[in-house]
């Protein structure tokens, strides 16, 4: 309980929420959205892109036929978001270009950012800077609950920020707020070629949510990101995707560097007989259980270690063993009732 409360304080300081209208409305928010005509595939700005492997890292072959990289950067950094002056975007901003160019040179293509971060100027700085193609990244971002509203307008401006043409993969950052009305502009801006994937983030922690998405999308949603990590390994969440198709990719997979999971006795013993270390034999284990995963770090020796996976494999019994740390949910950091918090989920304008 001490974990999810900690966890609950802290988002809500580093977002600096304001007050907005996060009634849902289902029902007239699909009856009212305008449908986009379909956009020749070849005529997509999305058409360029080029995924492929580097650095060994495996490609995932999402529900509509898209492959992205199995690990990614993940670029938020809460130690820098309660600064809301200028200059404390701008350190936020800069640090995540550097994070970028040092992640792309050291062989990344997946970045994971968000509109919640107050990065995405930074991330988009660092891919032009890196001299990495943007049609050889995959870059994925998210809408705040904020943004639902008027989410087409919203997508056109993280576009502007990132200073791209189109978006590999769009998450729904939490289930609250017009979330249907957000998912239908998600859908016309798949085809007008603006996004290639849909994802939905957070919506196993309200599953009236979560069914009306895949009860009631024209496009079903291609990912389904979760905290996830050897103490909160979400096996029922994880069937329910794999029921539904959808690919799971772990956010804290590192469980936000907490001691008691980095200096568990069981992952240093398999990390030193590997001559790994512990944030190592994590994210092999995620990569072998086919979980995708975007560790976040800004230190450039960190960023390249948590990469240098693909040169080892963890035996059954290793795999059994770390299986064998689950604390079901109460092993979770992040774990909120979003019917009693929904409305704290909103955040300043840029």
């Amino acid at each position: 309980m001490k974990k999810i409360i900690t966890s609950a304080i802290a988002l809500l300081a580093a977002f600096t929420l304001v007050a907005c209208n996060t009634t849902t409305q289902t029902n007239s928010s699909a009856s009212n959205t305008t449908v986009s005509q379909e956009v020749p595939d070849s005529q997509k700005p999305s058409a360029v892109s080029d995924i492929k492997s580097v650095a060994d890292v495996p490609l995932l072959t999402l529900n509509n036929e898209t492959q992205m990289p199995q690990l990614g950067l993940g670029t938020q950094i809460q130690s820098l978001e309660s600064d809301s002056s200028q200059a404390g975007r701008q350190r936020l901003n800069n640090t995540s270009r550097e994070s970028v160019i040092a992640a792309l040179k050291a062989g990344y293509r997946h970045l994971d950012t968000a509109h919640g971060y107050y990065n995405e100027t930074g991330v988009g700085e660092g891919i032009k800077e890196s001299g990495v193609p943007r049609n050889e990244i995959w870059l994925t971002s998210k809408l705040w609950p904020s943004d639902y509203a008027n989410a087409a307008q919203a997508i056109d401006d993280m576009l502007k920020r990132l200073q791209v043409d189109y978006i590999d993969l769009l998450y729904l950052h939490h289930p609250t707020g017009d979330y249907m009305a957000a998912y239908r502009a998600v859908e016309n801006a798949v085809r007008e070629g603006k996004v290639r994937a849909i994802g939905i983030s957070n919506f196993d922690n309200n599953m009236n949510a979560f069914n009306d998405v895949m009860n009631n999308a024209t496009i079903k949603p291609q990912a389904l990101q979760i905290e996830m990590h050897p103490l909160a390994q979400r096996t029922q969440t994880r069937e329910l995707a794999k029921k539904n198709n959808l690919q799971v990719e772990a956010w804290y997979p590192l469980g936000h560097a907490d001691s008691t999971l980095l200096n568990n006795s069981t992952l240093a013993s398999i990390a030193r007989s590997h001559n790994k270390t512990v944030p190592q034999v994590i994210l092999r284990w995620l990569m072998q259980e086919g979980v995708s995963a975007v560790p976040g770090s800004n230190n450039p020796d960190h960023i390249r270690e948590n990469l240098n996976i693909f040169d080892f494999e963890l035996s059954d019994s290793e795999m059994n063993q770390i299986r064998g740390l689950d604390q079901g949910e109460s092993g979770r950091y992040f774990n909120i009732n979003y019917d009693q918090m929904g409305q704290a989920f909103m955040r300043l304008n840029e």
